[in-house]
């Protein structure tokens, strides 16, 4: 237990409004009448920064289903063109038919007729595909396909309404941060291409529950949310690095106990009982081809050779243990120690950045991390503005290699730009992320006097080890918060 003396609530603090701090924020905030007065009451409205965002990744979520309609009515089911001319393609009914569930053929027990033998997902994102067949009512193939997308939407739309929440809460003097994810146009547009948004709010809930010092919380829903997708237990390295710098193997300890046991109490049951087709995901992941989206493909394309999928493995894995060893230095030698947020938005950047596959739906891992990591309008506009150029581009380039002779769409050339454009896009967001981190004074979030309020235990914390110049803090310069309980919706005191 901290001492008194080291002990500071920070809940007499205001609410940072982001049109005070933002001036993309405040110019954007003229359509509802200007910026926050300096002597503004907050708090005469029922509506909480919970309820407003909640409301706002409803609307931009129904939006996104808006935009699939003409796939939904026809385009799904009249050749491959037209879901690409439209923009509108999805995985989801085409797998529903394609994976076996509309014949009611167990996940990872049952073969499937075609190449995939067993259905490539991880458990809990089949347990996820499973439960919304059930509940997908009978009729003719095409409206069973259509209900199964529709069923899936609605659960995923659950899934968007906790990752918006999650982000709100997380730093809890920034709530309105919240809305960079409610409002990411990337966001609704790829929400129902595929299951990801299962995986992205586990982990986004997650990070709310270290934010609150919570680490057994955390270690599960991390678990949890690798049982869905593999890319969440990234977030366990730079959080080492961080508890390594501040001493704090405890939790960290308590947090990786629990991952683990989390992960196993999903896939240990599968794993004995249907060993080949609980490892067909990871036998698919080391095999899969150079796809979509990847410098890889601009590589490939443009030198008109192909290369060996284990050549790319093992480039891939050097290029991404590269960018961890760079991660490892930036952390420990940092003149101020990093944000979790923003050491998680990195790593998983990288992941995504080096693989063999870059879906336009791994956006959505990134935009709550993004929202923590770097929360200021212009920079993530930006970001957004290079990932829905690059979904046109990727359904553009699809409808021009399928469309035969009329050519409808973009060539490759244009593609490959498209590509690099989307890349450069999150190469952008992380150089601005490394230099928050290498001049702590230019963080927006730290620009009121907080240390890591996605931090947790380590908001406050002094250093234990570092490296170089890094400064360590002297003892009455690191205060460790008490965290209060989540109280989910609820006003905080200070806006009452």
């Amino acid at each position: 237990m901290p001492s008194a003396e080291e002990t500071t609530v920070h809940q007499d603090r205001p609410d940072v409004p982001p049109t005070r701090r933002d001036e993309v924020a405040a110019a954007g905030s003229e359509l509802i009448g200007g910026p926050i007065g300096r002597w503004a009451w907050i708090g005469s409205s029922r509506l909480t920064p919970v309820h407003v965002v909640a409301l706002v990744a409803i609307g931009m979520f129904a939006l996104g289903m808006v935009q699939k309609m003409p796939c939904y009515n026809w385009a799904w089911f009249r050749g491959a063109s037209s879901q690409y001319t439209h923009a509108c393609y999805s995985d989801i009914p085409h797998l529903y038919l394609g994976r076996g569930f509309a014949d009611n053929l167990v996940p990872y027990f049952d073969r499937i007729s075609g190449d995939m033998q067993y259905l490539e997902y991880p458990v809990l994102t089949g347990l996820f595909m499973e439960a919304a067949s059930w509940l997908t009512p009978g009729g003719s193939m095409q409206y069973r396909e259509q209900m199964y997308w529709m069923v899936n939407a609605g659960m995923l739309m659950i899934c968007a309404v906790v990752i918006a929440v999650c982000v709100t809460r997380t730093h809890r003097r920034r709530p309105w941060d919240g809305l960079l994810v409610a409002l990411a146009p990337a966001f609704a547009l790829t929400a129902t291409i595929n299951w990801d948004l299962l995986a992205v709010a586990l982990t986004a809930a997650a990070m709310l529950m270290w934010a609150r010092g919570r680490a057994l919380a955390f270690g599960i829903l991390i678990g949890l949310a690798t049982a869905a997708k593999l890319y969440p237990v990234l977030l366990l390295g730079p959080l080492f690095l961080l508890c390594w710098r501040a001493g704090k193997f405890r939790e960290y300890g308590t947090a990786l106990l629990a991952t683990a046991g989390a992960w196993l109490a999903v896939n240990l049951p599968i794993m004995l009982l249907a060993p080949e087709g609980w490892k067909r995901f990871y036998v698919f992941s080391r095999e899969r081809g150079i796809d979509f989206g990847s410098f890889w493909l601009i590589i490939t394309q443009r030198t008109g050779t192909s290369i060996d999928v284990g050549v790319v493995n093992t480039y891939a894995t050097l290029l991404m243990l590269l960018a961890c060893a760079g991660l490892l230095v930036l952390t420990l030698t940092a003149p101020r120690r990093p944000r979790f947020a923003q050491l998680a938005f990195l790593v998983v950047a990288a992941f995504i950045l080096t693989n063999k596959v870059y879906s336009p739906q791994y956006v959505l891992w990134l935009i709550p991390l993004a929202a923590l990591a770097r929360p200021r309008w212009r920079d993530f506009l930006i970001w957004q503005a290079c990932e829905v150029l690059y979904y046109l581009g990727i359904w553009m380039y699809l409808a021009y290699t399928t469309s035969g002779d009329a050519h409808k769409g973009l060539p490759a050339e244009g593609y490959q730009l498209a590509i690099a454009l989307h890349l450069a896009g999150t190469l952008y967001l992380c150089a601005l992320v490394v230099r928050d981190i290498l001049m702590p004074e230019r963080d927006g979030v730290r620009a009121d006097g907080s240390d890591d309020p996605s931090g947790g235990i380590l908001d406050g914390a002094e250093d234990r080890f570092v490296l170089g110049q890094a400064r360590r803090p002297a003892p009455h310069e690191a205060q460790q918060v008490e965290r209060e309980r989540v109280e989910w919706g609820v006003r905080p005191p200070e806006a009452l």
